[in-house]
């Protein structure tokens, strides 16, 4: 999908048989994700996922998704088979989608499918909330995968985010990232700041109360801040 398979499993491979790896991790400790750029064919699918296993060289994926609702019906119900047989071989551990709106979603399990997406991978944050597509996932067992919980720090300065950061002695990043996890979402901030890195998982030492989650629920603009396909026909 992105282009960096091959990169990111060799580092993975590199790191597991390198000193540095003082934890002694193994590779079932390593929670490797890749998706299918694009919808078509079941055997366009079937053929990406055996190339994405190739290329990572880690043996399997943990979790495959499909990145957009696009391409049609037809073309998603397809390349979801391609994900349930790549399972059925051990090509791929979980299963799941990305971008995929509430009809999206209700056409996926109408179809009856012999396996259930397990993760749905949106942009989530007090700015987008999406509440209609996160308490559909929540009320089918899917896990909502927060993308862009930092809202692309473009809203750091935000009156609400800064007198609450202030409050809880925490980054306007940590306080973000805590919204999510409070909700039940898997956040998944990006930073290639070392230091921000290890700072935005470091929330566990304080709790939003809840009027204070409230407060924050209410910033929502429906602010996309890359694509927004959960429409798409």
């Amino acid at each position: 999908m992105y282009r960096n398979e091959k990169e990111v499993g060799s580092t993975v491979l590199r790191f597991l048989s390198n000193k540095e790896n003082r934890s002694n991790l193994k590779r079932e400790d390593i929670h490797f994700t890749s998706k299918l750029a694009s919808n078509s064919s079941y055997d366009a699918a079937r053929k990406s996922i055996k190339q994405s296993v190739k290329q990572c060289g880690l043996g399997y994926i943990d979790l495959f998704l499909l990145h957009s609702p696009y391409g049609g019906k037809a073309a998603r119900l397809a390349s979801w088979r391609a994900v349930e047989d790549a399972i059925d071989e051990g090509e791929v551990k979980t299963g799941g989608v990305s971008n995929f709106g509430v009809k999206h979603l209700r056409e996926l399990l109408a179809s009856k499918p012999r396996i259930l997406p397990a993760v749905n991978q949106i942009e989530v944050h007090p700015f987008n909330t999406r509440t209609e597509i996160t308490n559909f996932c929540r009320e089918h067992d899917i896990v909502v995968e927060a993308y862009a919980p930092l809202v692309q720090a473009s809203r750091m300065k935000h009156p609400i985010i800064s007198s609450l950061s202030d409050k809880y002695s925490c980054t306007p990043a940590q306080l973000l990232v805590r919204w999510s996890l409070q909700h039940g979402y898997v956040p998944l901030p990006k930073s290639v700041t070392k230091d921000r890195i290890v700072k935005n998982g470091d929330v566990s030492g304080f709790e939003i109360k809840p009027k204070d989650m409230e407060e924050m629920d209410g910033l929502d603009e429906y602010l996309v801040t890359g694509w927004d396909p959960v429409d798409a026909d």
